[in-house]
């Protein structure tokens, strides 16, 4: 049975694939900020309704969605904790 965060998380992977398919000045970087805003806490309501296991599937959801955000963030992430250009 599909409880209602599921819904929501399948209502966010459709309005993603309708975002993507506009066409964009920016490459979509806007949107992808609209859609991290709506995910975070999006994913804790999943986590907290549904589990560990779902939760983690519907993570691997979002960041193959947002593939080119969470490069660059943890391309950002290995540059401050490392220190240089990398």
């Amino acid at each position: 049975m599909l409880t209602t965060s599921l819904v929501v998380a399948a209502c966010w992977a459709l309005l993603a694939s309708v975002l993507g398919v506009v066409p964009s000045r920016d490459n979509h970087w806007r949107r992808a900020y609209v859609l991290i805003a709506l995910a975070v806490p999006m994913l804790i309501w999943v986590f907290a309704e549904n589990g560990v296991f779902v939760g983690f599937g519907v993570s691997l959801a979002v960041l193959s969605v947002l593939r080119w955000p969470a490069f660059y963030a943890v391309k950002w992430l290995r540059r401050r904790l490392l220190g240089g250009p990398r």
